[in-house]
């Protein structure tokens, strides 16, 4: 009998250790499968691109947010010359936490040479 209760213990011990390699081994595997930032920017300029037509230029803001990513993509929308009086435009993009793109809009279109207007106080 005592034989039959050992073997029963060593299997019982046999599967509790099994189940937790496994829900390490799944921890790691979603560890993994979450993208780097880089890889996030990546992802948001392909996609961005591909729905618009339009190539991003530059990312000027990026931030990790409670629902994934948020940022803010610069697009080349009207070329002309000079390319100082291109058209550029300002998306904001957002993305679900794996990099998958949820959203976007045009926040701003300027030309390139033009910069902010800055305001000064009481003028």
């Amino acid at each position: 009998m005592s034989n039959t209760k050992n073997s029963q213990d060593s299997q019982s011990s046999q599967k509790s250790q099994d189940s937790q390699d496994s829900r390490t081994s799944n921890d790691n595997e979603t560890a993994r499968k979450r993208p780097n930032p880089m890889e996030v920017l990546r992802q948001a300029r392909g996609q961005l691109a591909e729905l618009t037509g339009m190539e991003a230029e530059s990312v000027s803001s990026f931030e990790q947010t409670e629902d994934g990513w948020a940022l803010e993509v610069e697009v080349l929308e009207l070329e002309r010359v000079p390319d100082t009086m291109s058209l550029m435009a300002s998306y904001q993009v957002e993305l679900d936490s794996d990099g998958q793109l949820t959203g976007y809009r045009r926040v701003r279109r300027y030309e390139r040479g033009r910069s902010d207007a800055r305001r000064s106080g009481g003028r």
